[in-house]
């Protein structure tokens, strides 16, 4: 039986003009790194924005020999329904405000991300993921097989870890949400 283990990370602080990680942040990545070092990842996958990169960088100097690179998979996206009476009532002027660029509508590319990385291979491998806390709602509500709008108010701390993991044989399992500790 093989078994994919993702560890999804929301970036760590970013700084006032989200360009890139402030002080905290840069420590955040720098304390994620040093809990994530024994994982024997296969890759580092992050959004492209800055304060990803950067959080995957830092992140990644206590991952020597583990490949990063960008990942569209993962980049910042809100999902947004065509059909706005599918979410409750209370969510549509939230969802209108969503401006275009960040809108995935139907969650298009979220299901693409899921169908590309929520799968179990012929071996084990562990894969992080650095990315954005919409993208990881989406995979948690997927691992729970929750109502589509129910990404919505999953709330991540900044390089929270969440684990979720697919086994051959068996349903997805959500191992563990928004683990700080290695923040304390």
């Amino acid at each position: 039986m093989a078994r994919t283990r993702l560890f999804l990370v929301r970036h760590g602080q970013a700084t006032a003009e989200n360009a890139g990680l402030s002080p905290l942040g840069r420590e955040q990545a720098d304390r994620l790194g040093r809990r994530l070092r024994a994982v024997p990842f296969a890759a580092v996958h992050h959004s492209p924005l800055a304060r990803a990169a950067e959080t995957a960088a830092i992140v990644g100097g206590h991952l020597p020999g583990v490949p990063a690179h960008v990942c569209d998979h993962v980049a910042d996206r809100t999902p947004v329904p065509s059909n706005p009476d599918t979410y409750p009532q209370r969510w549509h002027p939230w969802l209108d405000g969503v401006p275009a660029d960040e809108r995935d509508v139907d969650a298009v590319a979220l299901r693409a991300a899921v169908a590309h990385f929520g799968v179990a291979g012929p071996t084990d491998r562990d894969e992080l993921l650095v990315t954005h806390a919409f993208v990881i709602g989406w995979f948690v509500r997927h691992v729970l097989d929750a109502p589509e709008w129910r990404w919505m108010g999953l709330n991540h701390d900044n390089c929270g870890l969440t684990v979720v993991q697919w086994e051959t044989g068996r349903p997805a399992t959500l191992v563990s949400y928004n683990d700080t500790g290695h923040l304390v």
